[in-house]
């Protein structure tokens, strides 16, 4: 209920000022910008200003401290000063409590959050409200001011929710809401451009793998999300979820057009399409079937029966075989000829419960994790086991706080429940109730490890350690990490307990026996490019890649940009630095200016270095500035240069691109044109003055003759 001044420096004969007076505790206290008042913030709402107190002046004749520079004379001005309370001030909004709160001296501008959703902007000392207004349903957790004082961020833990505020036009800037549960699943669109996850929330988002922002919610279920997966041609998303049903996305108009159901009501545990996107598969926890639906009719075409415990994963075969691959709890996994009339139906039997399966690109090979730590491989036409790996060893690591063993000898989670073959089906990536991922190579039928990935080093997370921090062990041995205390938070929301009874996922209650989140990986996938793989974690949504693909863009930051300071950056031999400048003012002339001041030897310097987000633009640029100037081997450098540096991304994002591709061949193809025309007329120009000239040669030799 206090807040206290101390000095950074050491100052002879100070003590600590002590400011008291609040009725709750204080969240922040903050300096004005000539320091000359403090302003606290306690939880209850009050906001007390404190100055100089004037009936308390020294007026002692003693020799003033000397100091070296302004800084410390202002820093011993407020250490010498005798601070009291100058005004008492009251945000006023009914059951609520200021949960976070940031302050910004330049501008004097007082940002507080509340435990209602609620912000407020207030200027100082005056205490004048410039508004208020509520962006969450959950209390805001966190709050930051940038330098500049014109944008606003606002996190909401419970939500997972990122907000960035323009104040003076009242605007978002930038708006991202994660799952705010656990993350079940993902996948791969085919072009690897963007992924799918579901969650414990029952929301189904779409992320962009470039921005890593998500960019559509589907929010139709209402359970927990089991498995997702697109379609081979990329534009519509099937989700199967726990609430019974699966659903159908359309990622062009964004909406959900198809509802697949089962007879009776059964939970949904896993999922897959086969290659032409025509027919959808479902297994189930309840009835221990395998539903198949027509995508275009919405009907239910067969169940397939036969397994004796809960199914757990399917799979399509790629290659068009017409097979379906199911794996179950009951120790088998089933080879079902799903359009064929004989209806076979091949069991390969395991000597544990099957976690997941995975099939080889080719359709030829199946690899199946088990309970036991084990991953098996089975040739799927000679129905035969080809190799298998135990990876008890590999996946293990981590020791939790109630284990009574060390990481090397526990048994917990030491099994692989997701499993991704890369793109040409050369290695294997699994992942488990682990911190690890890893990565196997397949090809020469046992299983060597190629890399073990550590997805977290978050201390705060059950399973990341190694050995136990014996520091956290009380005076009775007992380990403070396993002591409950839930129930102890200060405010009244956070102590209530609103769940349903019996209710543990997606209803706010994380089980009554766990109540630390543990670092594991539920879902793993390699994308269809082969550059890189993604993964469900405790965390969120990992991205593991070869390539830089990540645009953040620091020059974006910057808000002092005017057609001067580009000149001014130009002149001093900055090119890179004043093209992104140039791109982002978006002024054609401007850019040409930028373009053709850099010399023909900084070309290859400036086209590596250029962030991948201005590759586009700039070639663009070049194309149009190849049809409508004369400077042709500089532009063709260019556009050589650039596709020499970028040519593997711009690659793999042809599809994003290919109106940029169109534009540059067609100025490449004009340019073509135009210099062999201009060729052939050179040609026959040359080949005219020849004739002429030795027409006159002969004439004259004739003359001669004659």
């Amino acid at each position: 209920m206090t807040a206290r001044l101390f000095t950074l420096d050491p100052l002879e004969g100070f003590r600590p000022k002590t400011f008291a007076g609040h009725k709750d505790s204080v969240l922040g206290a903050y300096f004005s910008a000539d320091g000359t008042s403090i302003y606290t913030v306690s939880r209850d709402g009050a906001v007390f200003a404190w100055k100089e107190k004037e009936s308390e002046i020294n007026t002692d004749n003693d020799e003033p401290i000397p100091s070296t520079s302004s800084e410390n004379s202002l820093g011993n001005r407020i250490a010498n000063t005798r601070w009291g309370v100058y005004k008492r001030n009251y945000f006023n909004q009914p059951n609520t409590k200021v949960v976070c709160t940031t302050f910004h001296p330049v501008s004097n501008l007082l940002v507080v959050g509340f435990s209602t959703g609620i912000f407020g902007l207030w200027e100082m000392p005056a205490f004048s409200n410039i508004h208020t207004l509520s962006i969450s349903q959950e209390k805001i957790s966190s709050v930051a001011i940038s330098p500049s004082g014109e944008w606003l961020a606002f996190g909401a833990k419970k939500l997972g929710q990122l907000l960035v505020w323009e104040w003076q036009s009242e605007s978002y800037v930038l708006k991202q809401q994660g799952h705010y549960y656990d993350m079940n699943t993902l996948s791969y669109a085919p072009d690897g451009q963007t992924i799918a996850t579901g969650g414990d929330d029952g929301k189904v988002k779409v992320w962009s793998t470039h921005s890593g922002f998500c960019f559509v919610t589907f929010s139709e279920h209402s359970a927990p999300i089991s498995a997702v997966s697109f379609a081979k041609h990329g534009s519509v998303l099937f989700s199967a979820s726990l609430d019974g049903t699966v659903r159908a996305y359309d990622l062009i108009r964004y909406r959900n057009f198809r509802t697949f159901t089962s007879p009776t009501p059964v939970q949904f545990s896993c999922l897959a399409v086969d290659p032409s996107g025509e027919v959808v598969a479902a297994g189930s926890t309840d009835s221990f079937e395998v539903f198949l639906w027509s995508v275009q009719t919405g009907k239910l075409l067969d169940v397939l029966a036969g397994h004796e415990g809960p199914v757990c994963s399917l799979a399509f075969s790629p290659s068009g075989a017409n097979q379906l691959v199911s794996g179950s709890w009951d120790k088998t996994v089933r080879i079902w000829s799903v359009f064929n009339r004989s209806r076979a139906v091949e069991p390969l039997s395991l000597t544990s419960d099957v976690l997941a399966i995975a099939l080889r690109p080719d359709g030829k090979e199946v690899a199946v994790s088990t309970l036991d730590g084990q991953v098996t491989f089975f040739d799927i036409q000679e129905s035969k086991q080809t190799s298998i790996i135990d990876g008890r060893k590999d996946i293990s690591g981590g020791r939790k706080t109630d284990d009574r063993v060390s990481a090397a000898n526990s048994s917990s989670g030491k099994a692989f429940n997701s499993l991704a073959y890369t793109a040409d089906g050369s290695c294997l990536i699994a992942g488990g109730n682990s911190k690890y991922v890893v990565l196997y190579d397949v090809r020469e039928g046992e299983g060597v490890m190629v890399k073990k990935f550590q997805i977290s080093e978050n201390l705060s997370l059950d399973g990341t350690e190694e050995f136990l921090d014996s520091r956290k062990v009380n005076e009775a041995g007992i380990n403070t990490d396993i002591i409950d205390r839930r129930g102890d938070e200060s405010d009244l929301e956070d102590r209530l307990d609103l769940s349903l009874p019996g209710a543990s996922r997606g209803a706010g209650d994380m089980s009554i026996r766990r109540y630390r989140q543990e670092a594991r990986t539920k879902c793993v996938r390699f994308s269809p490019t082969g550059r890189a793989w993604a993964a469900t974690s405790t965390e969120g949504l990992l991205i593991y890649s070869l390539d830089e693909s990540v645009t953040f863009d620091p020059f974006d930051l910057s808000i002092d940009l005017t057609p001067q300071s580009v000149l001014e950056v130009l002149a001093a031999q900055e090119y890179l630095k004043a093209l992104v400048m140039a791109f982002r003012l978006s002024e054609k002339s401007l850019i040409q200016r930028v373009y053709e001041a850099i010399p023909s030897g900084d070309i290859r310097l400036v086209t590596r270095q250029l962030p991948f987000i201005y590759v586009p633009l700039l070639l663009r640029f070049v194309a149009e500035h190849l049809e409508s100037t004369p400077h042709l081997e500089f532009d063709l450098i260019w556009i050589n240069t650039v596709l020499m540096s970028h040519g593997r991304v711009l690659k793999d994002k042809s599809g994003e691109y290919a109106s940029v591709f169109r534009v540059v061949q067609k100025a490449l193809s004009d340019s073509e044109q135009t210099i062999s025309k201009l060729c052939d007329d050179n040609s026959s120009a040359l080949k005219y003055y020849i004739d002429q000239s030795r027409r006159a040669r002969d004439t004259d030799v004739e003359m001669l003759t004659a």
